[in-house]
C-alpha cells in the first residue's frame, strides 16, 4: 500500500512539474522571433494568407513572424518539417484542406495531421472559383460541360499540383457532370493560375482568393463559386450546383497549427492573439472583400474541423480513383 501511494505521489509531481514547466516556458513567451511555415509556394492561396495576417499577428505577439515558404509534395513538405520542430512556440504552420485530404491521397505520409499537431485556430473558409480563359468560348457552367461532351479531352485544366483541392475539385466535377477534361498539375496555385492567364490552360478550379483579382480585371472569365451559398463578393456567379451539378460543393479553408507537444497555455495564446486579428475590422474586411468567410475558431473547434474533413474528402479522393506514393 504505502509503495502505491508513494507511486501515485511521484506520477502526481511529475505531472506537476512538467505543468510547471510548460507555465513558465508561456510566461515569458514569446522572447524572439517565431517561425511561420507556408508548405507552398509564394504566391498561392495559402501563403497570401500567411502573409495578410502576419504583421498584425506580430504586431499582437510583440516579435516577428518569420516566413518561411517550404512547397512541395502537395504540402507534405514544409508540414513534416513542422511536425518535426521542438513543441516549444517557435516554429508554427499554415494548414489548408490539403492537410485532410493527404491522409488518404498518400499510401504513406510523413506526419499525422491529427496526433503530430496541436490545432491553434481555423482562420478562414473560401469557395473555389471555376474560371476559363477568355478564348474558352463558354459563358457558364452549363455550356462548360456541354463543350466537354461535344470535345472530350479538348480541354486542359490547371491545377496546384496532384492531390490539392484545386485538382480533386476539378475531378469531383468531371465525375458529377460526366465530362473529360485533361489535367495538368502545377507546382502551387501561383504557377496554375499564370498558365490560365497566358492560355496555357483553359480551366481551372482555385480558391477565390487567388482568382478574383484577375476575374474583376476580364483577365479570366468566372463561371461559378463552388461554396453551398453565392458569395457576397461576386454575387452575380452561381454556385455550381445552381448550375446544373446539384450537389456540388468543394471548399478550401485555412488554419495554423503548432507541433504536438505544444504547451496548452502557449497554443491558448497564440490562439486567442491571431482569432483577434481575424475577427479585426480591417482584416475581416479584407477577406470579405476577397472572397472569403472570416472565422478565428478555438483550438478545440478546429481540431474537430479536421477530422470532419478528413472523413468528407476521404470519399472525393476514393471517388477520383487517385493515390500517390
Amino acid at each position: 500500500m504505502n509503495k502505491k501511494i508513494f507511486l501515485h505521489l511521484g506520477i502526481a509531481a511529475y505531472v506537476g512539474m512538467i505543468s510547471g514547466a510548460g507555465s513558465a516556458l508561456a510566461q515569458g513567451y514569446p522572447n524572439r522571433p517565431i517561425r511561420f511555415i507556408v508548405p507552398y509556394a509564394a504566391g498561392g492561396g495559402v501563403d497570401m494568407v500567411a502573409r495578410i495576417i502576419a504583421p498584425q499577428f506580430s504586431e499582437s505577439l510583440g516579435q516577428p513572424l518569420v516566413i518561411e515558404n517550404r512547397g512541395g509534395a502537395g504540402g507534405n513538405i514544409g508540414t513534416a518539417l513542422a511536425a518535426k520542430a521542438a513543441p516549444d512556440g517557435y516554429t508554427i504552420v499554415m494548414g489548408a484542406a490539403a492537410l485532410a485530404i493527404n491522409v488518404t491521397l498518400y499510401r504513406k505520409l510523413p506526419f499525422d495531421p491529427v496526433k503530430d499537431f496541436a490545432p491553434i485556430s481555423l482562420l478562414i473558409a473560401t469557395p473555389n472559383i471555376l474560371a476559363v480563359h477568355p478564348s474558352v468560348p463558354v459563358k457558364s457552367v452549363r455550356e462548360l460541360i456541354e463543350l466537354a461532351k461535344r470535345r472530350p479531352k479538348s480541354l486542359d485544366y490547371a491545377s496546384a499540383g496532384n492531390g490539392t483541392t484545386s485538382h480533386l475539385a476539378a475531378e469531383l466535377l468531371k465525375t458529377m457532370a460526366g465530362i473529360d477534361l485533361v489535367h495538368v498539375p502545377y507546382k502551387g496555385t501561383a504557377p496554375a493560375v499564370v498558365a490560365l492567364l497566358s492560355g496555357e490552360a483553359a480551366v481551372m478550379l482555385a480558391p477565390a482568393l487567388a482568382l478574383l483579382p484577375h476575374i474583376k480585371a476580364s483577365r479570366v472569365r468566372g463561371l461559378a463559386v463552388t461554396g453551398a451559398k453565392r458569395s457576397p463578393a461576386m454575387p452575380d456567379l452561381p454556385t455550381v450546383a445552381e448550375s446544373g451539378v446539384p450537389g456540388f460543393e468543394a471548399r478550401q479553408w485555412y488554419g495554423v497549427l503548432a507541433p504536438a507537444g505544444t504547451p496548452g497555455t502557449i497554443v491558448q495564446r497564440l490562439s486567442d492573439e491571431i482569432a483577434g486579428v481575424v475577427r479585426s475590422a480591417q482584416i475581416t474586411q479584407r477577406f470579405v472583400a476577397e472572397g472569403s468567410d472570416p472565422i478565428g475558431s478555438t483550438p478545440e473547434e478546429f481540431a474537430r474541423h479536421i477530422k470532419a474533413e478528413i472523413a468528407r474528402w476521404a470519399k472525393a479522393v476514393k471517388a477520383s480513383g487517385a493515390q500517390l506514393d
